[in-house]
């Protein structure tokens, strides 16, 4: 008997460590869901904040495809087009459809996309799975530039937020368009854990790592890359909705373009694959980057360099320098980089006690 209370007991007890940790994330959210909202002005939730967040989570989509499942895609903004002009028209024709009935309709119709545009990914590998995912980027972009029923219509082919509401809260304002964004990404992110942490995700690490050896334990690799496919296309749709209403407003098939997708890639590089908060870190890079050259350019007054345009491919320039210079000197991304420099700080306050 004492010895199984022992057991029982050790069983309910959680660690000092455990503990720390869900107060750290209760507190978090206090900060996310509190006090940022009201403390930080309009510009900063409508130009930095809500951004960062978006494409931080777009960094969690490609990355539960790339870093977890070691697939290759180069059209995720593709999926989020899909993602956006869903939610636009189940918003304007099924207008009864609460926001977030609206949200995971348009995940999973960029989810069976996904599926169909994964299938590649059971024959080939590599460079020329990115070449096939490639054909999603330029085959969606035709379509909703080329056939007015998904833009309503509309001459200039884009899309306009409708109004954003739930349970009677409106969500137009930048305070109400973050909190949607945040309550969004932490459903995405919490989800994204469990995923990485069930089977599914230790079976998208065995076929990353030795997809012959996953194959003769078991695991059926065709299902679970398809599954792979389906879930980052879901995140996407979900996130594409995000970018074209809750940050942009106004939208159409280019503003999903090949260099969203790339700069979807460069989140999970700079950030660090197989990672999830190592995301918002790539995300945070890739937003705050141009910002910070736009006022170190304005403070230097370059303008003798030549007129905006020049500027503008100046600053581009610096920008891929930067990128490279990280992806040499951390090829495991900025994530990695935060752990040494953790565990190097906890190393020197061990020696010097």
């Amino acid at each position: 008997m004492s010895v199984s209370n022992n057991v029982l007991a050790g069983a309910g007890a959680t660690s000092p460590r455990s503990n720390l940790r869900i107060l750290a994330v209760i507190a978090a959210l206090l900060v996310l869901f509190v006090a940022v909202p009201f403390g930080a002005s309009d510009y900063w939730l409508s130009s930095i904040i809500i951004p960062t967040l978006v494409m931080g989570l777009a960094g969690i989509s490609l990355n539960l495809l790339m870093g977890y499942a070691g697939l290759v895609s180069l059209g995720s903004a593709a999926f989020m087009s899909i993602g956006a002009f869903t939610a636009y028209n189940l918003i304007l024709r099924a207008p009864f459809l609460p926001l977030p009935v609206v949200l995971l309709i348009s995940g999973l119709v960029a989810a069976a996309a996904g599926i169909v545009f994964g299938l590649p990914a059971l024959r080939i590998k590599g460079f020329y799975l990115g070449a096939s995912t490639l054909g999603a980027q330029f085959f969606f972009e035709w379509v909703f530039s080329n056939f007015t029923w998904f833009s309503n219509d509309s001459q200039s082919l884009t899309i306009s937020a409708p109004r954003l509401a739930f349970l009677g809260h409106d969500l137009q304002s930048p305070a109400g368009r973050y909190l949607l964004a945040i309550s969004v990404a932490t459903a995405l992110i919490g989800l994204a854990f469990l995923i990485v942490k069930s089977r599914l995700g230790r079976e998208w690490m065995a076929i990353r790592d030795m997809d012959t050896a996953a194959s003769v334990i078991g695991i059926r690799i065709a299902r679970r890359k398809l599954q792979a496919y389906a879930i980052s296309s879901f995140f996407l749709g979900v996130t594409g909705v995000l970018w074209g209403f809750a940050y942009l407003g106004t939208s159409d098939a280019h503003t999903f373009n090949l260099d969203k997708s790339f700069q979807v890639l460069f989140i999970v590089l700079i950030g660090g694959t197989a990672t999830i908060f190592g995301n918002f870190l790539g995300a945070a890079f890739i937003v705050l980057t141009p910002i910070l050259l736009d006022r170190i350019v304005l403070a230097a007054n370059l303008s003798f360099l030549g007129d905006q345009g020049a500027l503008t491919n100046l600053q581009r320039v610096i920008f891929g320098v930067i990128i490279i210079l990280i992806l040499i000197k951390e090829p495991d991304g900025l994530a990695a980089l935060i752990r040494r420099a953790a565990a190097g700080i906890g190393k020197w306050k061990r020696s010097a006690t």
